[in-house]
Parts: C-alpha cells; structure tokens; sequence
C-alpha cells in the first residue's frame, strides 16, 4: 500500500479559535499512515482567518468543524474560495478517471448543504454538546463509511444550528443520499436534523465528528462553562452518562476507530487502482 504518493489538504474552518477537531484529525492521519506505511503528506489550509485555499493537487480534502454561524461567510471571499474548491473538485472528477475525495464535518458539512441546497439550514433552539446516539436511515446501514458501526451508534455533537428539511428534489438531481439522523424521538415535536450525507459517490459530510475522541473530549467536557451547559440543558445525569461514554470501547472510540479510516481506505484503494 505504500508505492503512491498521497497529499491530503485538510481545512481549518476554526477561524483562530481553539478546538479539539484539529488535533483529532491530525491525530487520525498520522495513525493511519504509520499503520499502513504509507507515503502520505498533511498540509493545512486556514481558510476562515487567513484566507489560505488548497489547490487541485491533493487526491484527498477534510475540511473541518467551526465556530459561528453557517452563513457568516455570505459574502465573503473564503466562502467563495472554498464553494469554489468545491466546483472545481465536482468538475474534475467528473473528466478524471482518478478522482479527488472530499469530507465534511460540522461546520463544512453545514457550509456544502448550503451550497448544494439539500436543505434548509437554520438555529437550533438550544445548543447541542455532548456524545448522543446518531440513527442510521436505510442508505446509511450499507453505507461503506459506516461500516463497524451499530445503529445507533454514538458521536460528540457540538452546535447551535442545524439541517433540516431534505429537498428531496435536490438530493435526487445530486444522487445524494441521506445516511444518518439525529435520534428518533416521536414524542417530541421537533424536526430531526440531517447528521450525514453523501453528496456524491466522492464527497461525503457528517454534522457531528467523526474525529473526536476521549481525550479531546474530556478536556472539553472538564471546562466549567461546558460542564455548566450540559446540566442546564440535559440534566446532570446526561453528564455523567456522556463521562462514563468516554470509556466505553463502543461509543465515541469505535466512532473514531471507523467513519475517516474507512474513508480513507476508500479514497487511497480507489487512487491505487487507478
């Protein structure tokens, strides 16, 4: 597996604040290649703050979470750079046998929906923060990315906006697929948000993240704000629970263990091929 040369752009979408994402997906990457010893090269892009965009010669694009609202960047120049990337990526492979793969998560995921108008993306009427279980649809359960995974399975959620109502008219244009939803409560009258999509058989999006894991998480969920937040929000046995999850092998560990490994195997089999 180690004969080709492999560049991944990863996308910082954090604007200068502090975050656990970055370091998870790093922490992914680095993983991946010693254990498949690989030729594989990280370069990162600080799209928000400094206006840095990769260019067409990477074979693989993770761009990450972020703070804010999803439709700060209207009008802005990197949000014109980076749907830009976006075209640019959808036009060559559509002309390319080698294709360029593409994952979204949170903030991005929020961004491509917006872009692509798969559905409407508005406020939540309270934040989300925590590990919550995530429900696959049919799609989703032979979705390749999420294999090893149970249904439901768990991830850390982290947002005040979200994804809702699918244009069903949109997704059937893209051939887009709806892979995940947030977990099914009839008895309560809110819509379920979209938590995965694949936009195209190269590009897919989570809106929660698939990168986190314990330790990450335990620094978060130690600060006094965010521990704060949950128990007003979700009750403090919510909190305790979301503690106890931090240990146990088939939550956030197996979460992380499985969704961007698998897409990497996937984009690197399908390069090697070519």
């Amino acid at each position: 597996m180690n004969d080709i040369n492999i560049k991944v752009a990863v996308i910082d979408m954090n604007n200068g604040f502090p975050n656990q994402g970055m370091r998870g997906i790093q922490e992914i990457l680095h993983q991946y290649k010693i254990y498949n010893q690989l030729n594989l090269t990280v370069d990162i892009f600080d799209i928000r703050q400094k206006g840095e965009v990769p260019d067409l010669s990477y074979n693989i694009y993770i761009s990450s979470g972020g703070p804010g609202n999803p439709y700060d960047g209207e009008g802005q120049k990197w949000e014109a750079d980076f749907f830009d990337l976006l075209d640019r990526v959808d036009d060559f492979n559509l002309i390319n046998e080698e294709k360029k793969y593409v994952f979204l998560i949170c903030h991005s995921f929020q961004l491509g929906c917006r872009k692509y108008g798969l559905g409407e993306v508005t406020q939540r009427k309270s934040n989300a923060f925590g590990i919550f279980p995530i429900t696959l649809t049919e799609a989703g359960q032979h979705e390749r990315i999420f294999n090893g995974l149970y249904n439901p399975f768990y991830s850390v959620d982290s947002r005040d906006w979200q994804v809702i109502q699918p244009n069903d008219g949109v997704f059937e244009k893209m051939g887009a697929q709806l892979l995940a939803i947030e977990k099914e409560r009839p008895h309560v009258d809110l819509e379920r948000c979209m938590m995965a999509i694949r936009f195209s058989p190269y590009m897919i999006g989570t809106q929660f993240h698939p990168e986190a894991d314990p330790i990450g998480m335990k620094m978060y969920l130690s600060l006094e704000e965010k521990k704060e937040l949950i128990i007003k929000n979700h009750g403090k046995e919510k909190y305790e629970d979301m503690i106890d999850s931090l240990e146990n092998p088939d939550r956030i560990m197996l979460t992380q263990s499985v969704i961007l490994p698998n897409f990497l195997d996937e984009a690197i089999n399908a390069l090697q091929e070519v």
